[in-house]
């Protein structure tokens, strides 16, 4: 059935390339930004779910509220 709906849809090889090159562009660029990006913020993001200092969360309007 997808294979008729698809074989039917003209152009449908460019979608295809656009999507393909798309992905590659993006697991290219996140590579980069691998090796790139400062060691410390990593091990900060790592750390952040098990940090005790971020007890509190910002509301809409920008106060704090404990938790």
């Amino acid at each position: 059935m997808f294979k008729e709906v698809l074989q039917s849809i003209e152009g449908v090889e460019f979608y295809t390339i656009v999507s393909m090159i798309i992905f590659i562009l993006f697991f290219v660029g996140m590579t980069i930004w691998l090796f790139k990006v400062d060691k410390k913020y990593i091990k900060q993001m790592s750390e952040l779910p098990l940090n005790e200092e971020n007890k509190e969360i910002k509301n809409f309007t920008g106060g704090k509220n404990d938790i």
